[in-house]
């Protein structure tokens, strides 16, 4: 890790804002940089209605265990250019957050920011947008991956080092259809309870309208197979506005990337 932590040490010499989801990747990233920088760095978690509210709480915690600073922005992403959820979501979304984090590091006589992206993840218009606001993404700079970030996790110690991939809640919706508040708060109640009933670690509700399809991780199915589980997840759903309730036998999968 000599190359990474030589970046880190030099980039954030004068501070640094890691941007944390509290997912795998920005936490790990988070730790190490606390541990290398001390309290030049900071952590900087965006609540919107696009992540669930067990999210921000996740980020709260890993912040407190990695003992870093940590600033919650709390900002809705809902705009227009977000809302009709074109294949350019991703970038608008992304662009109006890190603005944000921008002005915060300019209160704060911050210079570098980094993201969790790695190596291992596709290009989505997202990241573009990070690459204009001169966001560094030393993972994905580096070339680390999913996987040997999770190593390092488990050397460091931390509780998410098992966490299972979380995306926005707008990855739910396909693309074309329009986001509103009553669908994310719907996903957002459908995946809680299905999470409570079951156990489960991965976990989407495809919002299809009146379709709700779930997808959970390939060895995990059978947790959603139990007969009186299935009758309170469809009574369940069908109270949130669901006409049909399906379970995809394909198992969990990214969202579809966006059209050409």
């Amino acid at each position: 890790m000599g190359e990474l932590e030589d970046l880190i040490i030099e980039r954030g010499k004068d501070g640094v804002i890691i941007a944390l989801s509290g997912g795998l990747d920005s936490s790990t990233l988070a730790a190490l940089c606390k541990k290398l920088l001390g309290d030049k760095a900071i952590a900087v978690t965006v609540a919107s209605e696009l992540q669930p509210e067990e999210e921000i709480e996740g980020a709260r915690r890993v912040a407190e265990e990695i003992g870093i600073r940590h600033i919650l922005i709390e900002m809705s992403l809902l705009k227009e250019e977000v809302a009709r959820n074109g294949p350019d979501r991703c970038y608008h979304c992304k662009k109006a957050m890190f603005r944000r984090i921008r002005e915060l590091a300019e209160e704060l006589g911050v210079r570098e920011i980094f993201d969790g992206t790695n190596a291992s993840d596709s290009w989505r218009p997202g990241i573009g947008a990070l690459r204009e606001l001169g966001i560094r993404s030393p993972w994905a700079e580096l070339g680390f991956r999913k996987e040997e970030i999770r190593e390092i996790s488990r050397n460091l110690g931390l509780s998410v080092s098992e966490k299972a991939p979380q995306s926005c809640l707008a990855t739910r919706i396909p693309f074309g259809e329009r986001i509103t508040q009553e669908r994310l708060m719907r996903i957002w109640r459908a995946e809680k309870l299905i999470r409570e009933l079951t156990g489960v670690k991965i976990l989407r509700v495809r919002d299809h309208g009146s379709i709700a399809r779930i997808e959970v991780g390939r060895d995990e199915l059978a947790s959603l197979l139990d007969p009186p589980k299935i009758d309170a997840i469809v009574r369940g759903l069908k109270g949130l506005g669901f006409r049909y309730v399906t379970l995809d036998l394909e198992g969990y999968r990214p969202a579809d990337p966006p059209p050409p």
